[in-house]
């Protein structure tokens, strides 16, 4: 068996890196692909090595739910991509956050929280961690978090852009407020993925995905997996794997590798059709507006030009004609199917209203820009003319029904 291949180094465009990175054949075999090491436990030779295995002494897998192989070469392959020293990947993108979380702060800490972030997340913000002591601060804007640290803040978290408006937070001013504060930055970096935005490289802190999106791609795994310095994830691999227990999968892991090899060509094409169903909404009499950073109207978008190198896949309108048209359009989609996750070769819609933010408050999802005529919409891979076909058709169809 020949020697293994060095790891790549982050000098390698990101196509090449997500096919070559954290990975080679198989030592043993020879397989090309990363094999599922689907096992709970490993041996180890003697008692003594079992001793030196668990204390540190000795290098080595001990449990599947503290490392796995399969989930290994995961993690190293989304850090070689994300630029980051260290990766934990986790059983889905809420236990990705809520590891976070718990391992980055303490009862008695504050934790600030920029503009909306997904329904998920609210909950933990919202529900979760006040109820284990942790005082958390939604502000608006980046603008209105000076006015709100305090000797206890020790995090801020945003989520750009955010779901489901696509709202546009300048990550280096987050990681420059942050610092100058002494205190941690966390950035969802789900919607953008390190082919569009890398937010350690503008300073952020850690940065988290919900795998389950694209870096999956297929709509066929849940997972999660958090980036940053080593030690910050030597302390959320704790609090999440050994007393959480929200570890990955190796057959999970094994799709991700598979999903992450094609994620770069993926992207594009998703920018490309959300871009040109954008622009078409845009112009279109019964919506209102429309949610896309790719657009010179949206309010993010200069700050988007900065920190993303294109706009990504997403996007969301506001019909004139509220919940019934909002209705009548999604149910019209022939190409494009009902469904809640973003991310996926296929195209996705939804009323976030009523599935994603559903429960989170009415007054709450308003304020945030969450209205009954919203629509988002995850543009998938297939040709850009029969998916605004299928647009044009249903937009038809509801327009002249509501």
């Amino acid at each position: 068996m020949s020697t293994p291949k060095q790891p790549l180094s982050r000098t390698f465009g990101l196509r090449t890196l997500a096919v070559h990175a954290g990975q080679a054949p198989d030592i043993t075999t020879g397989a090309t692909a990363t094999p599922i090491v689907a096992t709970s436990s490993f041996a180890y030779d003697d008692f003594d090595a079992g001793v030196r295995r668990f204390n540190g002494e000795q290098p080595g897998f001990l449990y599947s739910r503290f490392a796995n192989p399969t989930v290994q070469t995961f993690e190293a392959k989304m850090a070689a991509l994300e630029g980051a020293e260290s990766a934990v990947a986790f059983s889905s993108g809420s236990a990705a956050v809520s590891s976070t979380l718990l391992g980055l702060v303490s009862a008695g800490d504050e934790v600030i929280y920029v503009g909306t972030v997904y329904g998920g997340t609210d909950g933990i913000l919202r529900g979760l961690l006040p109820r284990l002591g942790i005082r958390t601060i939604p502000v608006p804007d980046l603008a209105s978090v000076q006015a709100q640290l305090s000797p206890r803040t020790r995090l801020i978290y945003v989520e750009t852009p955010a779901n489901p408006v696509m709202g546009i937070i300048d990550l280096a001013e987050v990681a420059r407020i942050a610092h100058e504060a002494g205190i941690l930055s966390v950035a969802d970096n789900t919607f953008s993925t390190p082919c569009l935005t890398q937010p350690l490289a503008l300073g952020i802190d850690v940065v988290v995905h919900s795998a389950t999106k694209y870096i999956g791609g297929h709509g066929d795994a849940t997972g999660g997996v958090a980036l940053g310095r080593a030690d910050l994830m030597k302390t959320i691999r704790s609090i999440g794997m050994k007393e959480l227990g929200g570890c990955m999968s190796p057959h999970e892991a094994f799709m991700f590798i598979r999903g992450l090899k094609t994620l770069p060509l993926r992207i594009e094409a998703a920018c490309d059709n959300a871009q040109q169903i954008a622009a078409f909404l845009h112009s279109h009499p019964a919506v209102e507006r429309v949610y896309y950073p790719g657009l010179p109207s949206h309010p993010g978008h200069e700050i988007a030009r900065r920190q993303m190198r294109r706009f990504g896949g997403i996007l969301s309108f506001e019909f004139r004609g509220g919940r019934a048209m909002a209705r009548l359009f999604l149910d019209r989609l022939q190409l494009v199917t009902q469904a809640v996750s973003v991310g996926d070769v296929d195209s996705l819609a939804c009323h976030p209203a009523s599935t994603t933010h559903s429960a989170v408050a009415e007054a709450i999802r308003l304020k945030n820009g969450v209205t009954e005529g919203l629509v988002r919409f995850s543009a998938g891979i297939e040709d850009p003319e029969d998916l605004l076909a299928d647009v044009e058709q249903a937009l038809a169809h509801a327009s002249k029904e509501v």
